[in-house]
């Protein structure tokens, strides 16, 4: 038999709904619709549904007052509806954590829960922004994924204590079969179908699934949940009621809220933002029920161990009371986690140091330095490393835990020509320089015995050397020497007493380079070693460049040696002087590879435009000229403008008239061409460009009946800055003709096709008189002439 109280299916509908209304009846809508028409539910906005609701939570009234009272405002059932369906509607979008609904559970939390005030908009909870250093602890009320909200996935606590509006589903089967959904009223008991109320309030779950199948019992069902009847039942906790507790003293945001019934201390302190980081107690927390304190919470315990035993579930009326802190100390420097901590009384500064996570790696433990406020100011407490477990911090202390030096108490160093260099410990067994070349394994083969060094620190920190024969001591015929912390033993090399060892090959080699000298080598090895021959190289001249070594009375004439050698290309080596054919390299060699003489490379020049055969041409001859590179190319094409011909080498216009070439071989235009070169034999031009001092620059055509003057004057004429004298034209095979000045006349360069007319400008006159300047000069001049007269009348 399945029953259903209406008002309790439909209560988490209107609950929410009834929230908005009375608010909007509390405020008159001052704030929604000052602007807009009054008592129209769709006329407000979401945000203006969400802060009703929010703010309505502590309205106060009964569902029934508040209906009759937006009845009498003027709301209609229909304005009821759409204010209902509104808040599920924005419920369902915006998830607001006092909404949630049923989870796979079958299980509900009540609509009327608090938020955490920093999740509604224009609030944010007060962080600890005074002081360097945080507050141990702080952080853990900061945490958004951190919010100790009550699992409705797990089944209900046995001892779980019954209230009003707890919801108790009972579900029967076996023999007899049935369903109940039970809501606990305000007076504190369930109502089943054709059975007295039952008084579940105060009792818990397994009290009160006892005394409802106990009432079963009697009601119908016999043998209801004991063995061998056939009849078993279920009773589950559904929906869950809320309760209200008040967070006071030191808390960051003092106030009441409304949590589930199953929400913990935890789960309050983290709705009310934590205790205050400034002034607020993070170990002495007391929850108040009935006037007593019945747990006092220290945070430390579950932060630094994980332990919740005093994260117990809250009841209705429940106050939660924050302590002011009554010590503070601070621990900085070499800690794992430098911060502020509360001690409590009979703490010691051992308990600080666990607090902080212990020394950190590099922390100077034999003393930890102290910074206490006394009456009138401050003193310095230095605490020795067997203070610390019996040291009792007070109020304002800070610690300072320093770090240890860069310096070692028993490290020795070796260096240089030993097997193994590197830091070693001066311990018993290790105390002399035989020993400690010793243990690196020994010396080297290339060790320079007869000097070592030691580099040791004396007493006022200054260094001092220590030389002596480090053969003599391996053989033991000098005393061994007795090392001292700090000592830095250096064995030199006799590679370190020399200059770099090097030969270079240089030439017709395909890698010429400088390569370190080695023992034995010959001049076939180093050309081996450089890639073997170029193809142009020319084997049978190879050439030895040696140094002078020997040293001689006064000065030799010669400043080097030099060998020759004839090498095949297949390094087999005949001298060509009386060197022994077993010639060996010695340092700073430098080799050389010559060229054959007829060896070149292909060079190739290009011919461009009005040519029979344009193209890239090799060049064969170093005699070739540019009249042999046309008839190569079969000649000029009947429309090639021979005047304009443009010679590019290295990039750069060559001026030149090949007119002469091609009429005059011998001419002195026709050049010898080069590896690069660039010939174009252009098309007639049927322009002439008109540039610089003139009144409009522009490009006209070329009229053979024009001279120069009339180019200029295509041009609009002289500028009033042109320099008329040095005005020049630039003729397209790149040669340049300017004006001639004979007395008084001026003979202007004759014009072609493509060229280009150039005008210069006149350079800025900076030191040209104004003409208020000329007439102050002016006024002054006419002034001393007058002086002057009358001067000379007198």
């Amino acid at each position: 038999m399945r029953t259903t109280d209406k008002l309790s299916r439909y209560s988490q509908f209107i609950n929410p709904f009834y929230l908005g209304l009375v608010l909007l009846l509390l405020t008159g809508i001052q704030q929604a619709s000052a602007q807009r028409p009054r008592s129209r539910v769709d006329q407000l906005s979401d945000e203006d549904v969400q802060n009703f609701y929010r703010r309505a939570q502590a309205s106060g009234l009964s569902e029934a007052q508040i209906e009759q009272a937006a009845m009498s405002q003027g709301y209609t059932l229909d304005d009821i509806a759409k204010m209902r369906k509104r808040i599920n509607e924005i419920r369902t979008l915006t998830s607001l954590p006092q909404n949630q609904t049923a989870n796979s559970t079958g299980r509900t939390l009540p609509y009327d829960l608090s938020s955490r005030v920093d999740s509604v908009p224009g609030r944010n909870v007060r962080k600890d922004t005074s002081r360097g250093l945080p507050v141990f602890g702080a952080s853990l009320f900061e945490n958004a994924n951190l919010s100790f909200e009550p699992n409705l996935r797990i089944a209900t606590p046995r001892n779980y204590v019954v209230g009003p509006d707890d919801e108790i589903r009972i579900d029967i089967s076996g023999a007899s079969t049935g369903e109940f959904q039970l809501k606990v009223t305000p007076d504190g008991t369930v109502k089943v179908p054709n059975l007295p109320p039952i008084f579940v309030a105060g009792l818990t779950i397994e009290q009160a699934e006892q005394r409802i199948i106990a009432r079963l019992r009697q009601g119908g069902y016999q043998g209801l949940g004991q063995a061998g009847s056939g009849t078993t039942a279920n009773v589950t906790l559904t929906n869950i009621r809320s309760i209200r507790v008040t967070l006071v003293g030191e808390v960051v945001h003092p106030g009441t809220y409304t949590i589930s019934s199953l929400g913990t201390a935890f789960n309050a302190l983290y709705l009310a933002g934590g205790p205050n980081p400034e002034t607020g107690s993070f170990r002495k927390i007391n929850i108040i029920r009935g006037n007593r304190v019945i747990r006092t919470i220290d945070l430390y315990d579950f932060i630094l161990r994980a332990d919740q035993r005093d994260n117990i579930r809250l009841q209705d009326q429940d106050v939660i009371r924050v302590a002011d802190y009554e010590t503070r100390v601070e621990l900085t420097g070499q800690v794992r986690r430098p911060a502020i901590f509360e001690v409590l009384p009979g703490e010691t500064l051992k308990n600080v140091l666990a607090f902080a996570g212990g020394f950190g790696d590099d922390a100077y433990r034999a003393s930890i330095t102290l910074r206490r406020n006394t009456t009138r100011e401050r003193r310095i407490v230095t605490i020795t490393e067997e203070q610390v477990a019996s040291f009792v911090p007070q109020r304002g202390d800070k610690f300072i835990v320093g770090k240890i030096l860069e310096r070692y108490e028993n490290r020795i160093q070796i260096a240089g020509a030993v097997m193994r260099p590197g830091d070693y410990a001066l311990e018993p067994g290790l105390e002399t320089v035989k020993q400690l070349i010793a243990r690196a394994d020994g010396l080297r083969k290339d060790a320079f015995t007869n000097r070592a060094t030691i580099l040791r620190e004396r007493a006022d920190m200054d260094q001092e050397n220590l030389s002596f024969d480090l053969g003599k001591l391996m053989r033991g015929e000098i005393a061994d020497i007795p090392l001292q912390r700090q000592d830095s033993l250096t064995v030199l090399s006799i590679r370190d007493l020399r200059e770099r060892y090097y030969v270079t090959i240089e030439g017709a080699v395909n890698n010429p380079d400088t390569v370190d000298y080695i023992n034995n080598m010959t001049v076939a090895d180093l050309i081996a070693q450089a890639g073997g021959f170029q193809e142009g190289a020319k084997p049978n001249l190879v050439e030895v460049a040696r140094r002078i070594r020997q040293d001689s009375s006064g000065v030799r004439t010669t400043i080097l040696e030099t060998y020759r050698f004839s090498i095949d290309r297949n390094l087999q080596i005949t001298s060509l002087e009386s060197n022994s054919p077993e010639f060996r390299l010695q340092p700073f060699d430098i080799v050389y590879v010559r060229t054959s003489i007829n060896y070149e490379a292909q060079k190739q020049v290009t011919i461009l435009g009005e040519i029979m055969q344009p193209g890239n041409y090799a060049i064969y001859s170093r005699e070739e000229r540019i009249s042999d590179l046309i008839k190569r190319a079969g000649g000029i094409k009947p429309e090639a403008y021979i005047s304009g011909a443009q010679l590019r080498r290295q990039g750069q216009l060559i001026g030149n008239d090949l007119r002469n070439a091609l009429n005059d071989p011998s001419a002195e235009e026709n050049l010898l061409i080069q590896n690069g070169d660039t010939l174009l034999i252009p098309r007639r031009s049927e322009i002439v460009t008109v540039q610089g001092g003139v009144l409009n620059p522009s490009s006209v055509s070329f009229k053979s009946e024009y001279n120069f003057n009339d180019y200029i004057s295509e041009a609009g004429g002289f500028t009033e800055n042109a320099r008329k004298n040095k005005a020049y034209v630039i003729y397209p095979n790149g040669r340049k003709d300017r004006t001639h000045k004979f007395l008084f006349f001026n003979s202007r360069p004759q014009v072609e096709p493509g060229s280009t007319v150039v005008v210069p400008f006149k350079p800025l006159d900076t030191n040209r008189l104004t003409a208020a300047e000329r007439i102050g000069i002016f006024s002054l001049l006419a002034t001393v002439s007058i002086a002057l007269v009358n001067v000379l009348v007198r």
